[in-house]
């Protein structure tokens, strides 16, 4: 019987990559090098954190046991407490056993567009970068704004986070798709309820030896002077780059330099992973179809609503998975929504 945490086939993965990071095209290649020191370091941590766990839960059993042999209540809240923390802490170790992509290690660029509707819709675009922001932050992971524009007097119309940590792009794969929000608008004077939207595109950062063929004939370059907000901190020189791709109408951009020559990598790379992502997008619709499963996931299909008003709940429309606690969704914790695409992609 298959089990869900193969300690055994995680070793023998751990040795075949530190073999290949000996070998000398790996070593004298340092972005290589390390993108599979990486991958190493993930997976090293996964066996401390089983090992960690497996002696707690032993810990906890024997205690448990002698407990019960000796009729001591005194410690059943102790023992609840630690079986809660117990839960938690298997429950992001199984999380992290159903990431086995290829890319699902790598770092996540997570790009948000607003809707139609002008400063409500901008407004949510920046309430769903705030909502990364802080899941980032409480996953232990770094997070950078690399590309923005401006809403209509609030949020942004478009932005770009950087999301580095590991398995970032395993987690925030399940966030690609139209985010819908339903509230009372602070910005009408009236009071009305309002629907808004924003798409939210997930791609995953690739390394240098990762080929992708893109033409340049295929590309048209813009340079222009990086936004900012004001005084001695806005770039007086046109660093900042957009890439349009002619032939599927794909635009990056990148300000978060002061270099013209380093926004330009940046947005190349964001380039290479906006066209692997339609892969992985197509890969993983051709997963769900020998399925069975007719639920779309795809950029331009609804996948998540945030109702603040007439009641509070966010739903998950590909999963069925909800919660009436909507405040703290918004906070970043989106964990339980992650497991539960997962599991149906697994």
């Amino acid at each position: 019987m298959p089990t869900v945490f193969d300690v055994e086939k995680l070793k023998a993965d751990i040795e075949k990559k530190k073999e290949e990071s000996m070998k000398p095209e790996v070593y004298s290649n340092p972005k290589l090098a390390s993108s599979i020191n990486r991958d190493i370091k993930v997976m090293e941590n996964k066996l401390t954190e089983y090992a960690k766990l497996n002696t707690q839960a032993k810990d906890l059993s024997e205690y448990i046991s002698m407990c019960e042999n000796e009729g001591d209540e005194s410690m059943v809240a102790d023992i609840v407490s630690e079986l809660g923390t117990l839960e938690k802490e298997s429950f992001d170790l199984y999380l992290a056993t159903l990431l086995s992509g290829e890319y699902d290690n790598n770092v996540a660029l997570l790009k948000i567009h607003s809707g139609a509707g002008g400063t409500e819709a901008c407004d949510w675009a920046g309430m769903l970068k705030r909502m990364y922001e802080m899941f980032a932050e409480k996953s232990g992971f770094k997070c950078s704004v690399i590309d923005y524009i401006d809403g209509d007097g609030a949020g942004y119309k478009s932005v770009t986070l950087r999301i580095d940590g590991d398995n970032a792009y395993g987690y925030l794969k399940s966030e690609m798709g139209v985010h819908r929000l339903v509230r009372i608008s602070p910005f009408d004077a009236n009071k009305r309820r309002h629907t808004s939207f924003a798409s939210v595109e997930v791609m995953p950062e690739l390394s240098q030896d990762v080929e992708i063929e893109i033409r340049p004939e295929d590309l048209k370059v813009d340079v222009y002077r990086s936004g900012g907000a004001g005084g001695q901190h806005v770039n007086t020189t046109d660093s900042a780059v957009r890439i349009t791709h002619i032939p599927t109408g794909i635009i990056v951009a990148c300000q978060q330099e002061r270099s013209q020559l380093k926004n330009r990598e940046t947005a190349m790379s964001m380039l290479k992973a906006k066209l692997l992502a339609l892969e992985l997008d197509k890969k993983m619709q051709e997963t769900l179809a020998l399925k069975g499963d007719a639920k779309k996931i795809e950029w331009g299909s609804q996948i998540r609503s945030y109702v603040f008003c007439p009641y509070t709940m966010v739903k998950d429309h590909r999963t069925g998975y909800e919660t009436s606690d909507v405040y703290a969704v918004m906070d970043g914790n989106i964990k339980e929504f992650i497991f539960e695409f997962l599991k149906l992609i697994g």
